[in-house]
């Protein structure tokens, strides 16, 4: 197989990325935009040992459930990946995705139930991070840090497309230089928008302490018809992929906003984590909480816990909560949460959680169910390590990817605990996504 040759494929399968996978010549070729049962005329446009990766050129044979995207720059931007099959489709790769997980790497025959659908599949999500270059503002292609132009990205509210694009009117007015990664040159990173029942929390993200017509700034976010919570400049100097620097500086109104969930309220600010899709999060959170199975006498754990979200909605019905989180500003918000909330039951500690957990047994008693929400990249083996010796009855464990979930039952499997229920949740859809909740008993 070389590069630039012209091949006749069915699709077998699909990447975790939502690619779909065909095979010839003893290489799998990953293709995106094809759906499983699809024969695809594929341009090869690169070969490695083991695999190739192929562009589109024809669909031959369609999928009944290939659909038309309804984003004109859906096969430039990588924003999304999966507008090109029906939702029906969409839930179906995500619950194979998690069950081929679970088996090929955590080792399991666990029964996956079916993924809980998401009734907006559009306009869901209350964060949306802009790039900015001299090519305009919008979202990166797939695998390259080219921006294509995005006049409206369908995930993002209705809102925060009505304040972007006061934005975008603010750029030209005060002629806003963008930031170029190559040189360091320039001013505006990305535009950040934070969206609660407190409104939105405008972010930009720059590269220098100098930000010119903030005044006009302030009245256009202002006019633009929505309920904007506060302005705030993050300051990242660094030439890095990270988003956010460390600094912020208060432009306008509040430094951050607020949202409820059920009966708490959280307080949102812009370094904090936050679940994009408000109306997945209640169902997911109603879901972990069923699953801890909380009498009112545990003393519960509440690990990567940011600003405390999963651990305030199950407070009430908690001895005590104890929560750890690295980032001091959600620290900080966490608590203020609690007192807000009038909940009298909650600690927060500031760190990394394998480094802390060992100190805090020493000062807590046990705990009898673990909430443990980690990145994408999973648990340290060290935190493992000490939830098992603590030896809680139940451990609900939260994921947003399914590989290192499953690495990390596997392991947890091997200290004792069983696997009893994975229940996928669709959180964020038209992307490969899936946020998975499981739990796991002792014995």
């Amino acid at each position: 197989m070389r590069k630039n040759d012209i091949y006749e494929l069915e699709i077998t399968g699909m990447t975790d990325d939502g690619s779909g996978v065909g095979k010839t010549d003893g290489f799998a070729v990953f293709i995106p935009y094809t759906i499983i049962g699809e024969t695809v005329k594929v341009n090869i446009i690169k070969v490695n040992k083991s695999y190739a990766i192929g562009r589109l050129i024809e669909v031959i044979k369609p999928s009944p459930h290939r659909t038309k995207a309804i984003c004109p720059e859906f096969y430039k931007c990588g924003g999304c990946t999966l507008q090109h099959m029906d939702y029906e489709a969409e839930l179906e790769y995500k619950h194979k995705k998690v069950e081929d997980c679970i088996r090929r790497i955590g080792g399991m025959d666990a029964d996956v139930q079916p993924v809980v659908p998401c009734a907006d599949i559009y306009r869901y999500r209350n964060k949306v991070q802009f790039p900015v270059s001299e090519a305009g503002i919008g979202f990166y292609r797939q695998n390259s840090h080219d921006v294509i132009p995005v006049d409206d990205c369908l995930l993002q509210t209705e809102n925060a497309r009505r304040v972007i694009d006061a934005v975008k009117v603010w750029i030209k007015d005060c002629n806003i230089p963008a930031y170029n990664e190559k040189d360091g040159s320039g001013i505006l990173r990305h535009i950040y928008t934070r969206e609660g029942d407190g409104g939105i929390l405008l972010v930009l993200v720059t590269a220098t302490e100098t930000l010119p017509g903030r005044n006009r700034l302030v009245e256009l976010s202002r006019s633009s018809g929505v309920s904007v919570a506060g302005i705030v400049q993050n300051i990242n100097s660094r030439r890095t992929n990270t988003v956010l620097g460390d600094k912020n500086v208060l432009i306008w109104g509040k430094g951050s906003t607020w949202d409820k969930l059920g009966s708490v309220s959280f307080n949102i600010s812009p370094n904090s984590f936050y679940q994009v899709n408000k109306a997945q999060t209640l169902r997911l959170y109603n879901i972990a909480v069923k699953l801890a199975d909380l009498s009112g006498d545990e003393i519960v754990w509440d690990l990567f816990c940011g600003i405390g979200t999963i651990g305030q909605f199950a407070a009430k019905n908690a001895k005590l909560l104890i929560g750890i989180e690295y980032v001091p500003q959600a620290v900080e918000n966490a608590r203020d949460n609690a007192m807000k909330n009038g909940i009298d039951n909650a600690v927060y500690y500031c760190g990394a959680a394998e480094e802390l957990a060992p100190t805090v047994i020493k000062d807590n008693p046990p705990p009898d169910v673990v909430f443990l929400d980690p990145p994408r990249k999973g648990c340290d083996s060290r935190l493992l390590d000490t939830i098992a010796l603590c030896r809680p009855k139940r451990i609900v464990y939260i994921s947003c990817k399914p590989s290192t979930l499953a690495r990390d039952l596997k392991y947890l499997t091997g200290k004792g605990y069983q696997t009893k229920k994975i229940i996928p949740v669709d959180m964020f859809p038209r992307t490969a996504h899936v946020e998975t909740v499981v739990l796991m008993s002792r014995g």
